[in-house]
C-alpha cells in the first residue's frame, strides 16, 4: 500500500522496552528461590498495570498495553528458564551460586557482605552481585580464609573472604 493512504494518526508506535539483565546465550538462568519470587511478583505487577490501564484514550491505552505485553514477554523467558538453586544443598565451606560472603576488601577496617545471585536479582545498593560479575566469579570455589584478586588495569583489589552463609 502506498504510504499516501496511511492515515499518520493510525500508526501505532512500536514500544521501546528496556531490555533485562544481560544473560548471554547459552549461559544457565540461575536464581535463587527469593529471586524467582521476586519475578513472579513482578509478572503479577505488569497484569495488574495492565488491566488497570485507563479507558479513556482507546490509541494511548493500546500504546501502554503493548508496552506491558512486551515486558511480559521478556519476563516470561526469564521465568520459564530459570533454574532455582536450593540453598540449603550448597556447600557451607565453600563459596557458590547464593553464598553470602563477608570480605575484608584491601586494607578496610570493617568487613562488607555481598550475596552472589542471579542476573535479574543483582543490585549492588543491596549487597547484591549477579554470579557473571568479575567480583563472583573470583571468589566462586573459593573457601574461608582464602584471598581473591580482581586485577583492574594494573592495580588490584585483594578480597579476603572471612565468611560464608548460605541463609540470605
Amino acid at each position: 500500500m502506498s504510504r499516501g493512504f496511511v492515515n499518520e494518526d493510525d500508526q501505532e508506535e512500536i514500544p521501546m522496552v528496556p531490555p533485562r539483565a544481560d544473560l548471554p546465550v547459552g549461559v544457565t538462568n540461575y536464581v535463587t528461590p527469593q529471586g524467582l519470587d521476586e519475578l513472579l511478583a513482578e509478572k503479577k505487577t505488569l497484569h495488574t498495570e495492565k488491566e488497570q490501564l485507563p479507558k479513556e484514550n482507546e490509541k494511548e491505552r493500546r500504546i501502554a498495553s503493548n508496552l506491558i505485553s512486551a515486558k511480559l514477554q521478556l519476563l516470561n523467558g526469564r521465568i520459564n528458564s530459570a533454574k532455582v538453586v536450593t540453598l540449603k544443598e550448597q556447600p557451607s565451606d565453600e563459596i557458590r551460586f547464593g553464598a553470602c560472603v563477608s570480605l575484608r576488601i584491601g586494607n578496610a577496617k570493617s568487613l562488607q557482605k555481598f550475596q552472589i545471585v542471579g542476573v535479574d536479582e543483582a543490585n549492588i545498593a543491596k549487597q547484591k552481585l549477579s554470579f557473571l560479575s568479575p567480583i563472583a566469579k573470583i571468589l566462586i570455589s573459593k573457601r574461608v580464609g582464602d584471598i581473591a584478586v580482581l586485577q583492574l588495569g594494573k592495580e588490584e583489589r585483594i578480597f579476603e573472604i572471612k565468611g560464608i552463609s548460605y541463609g540470605g
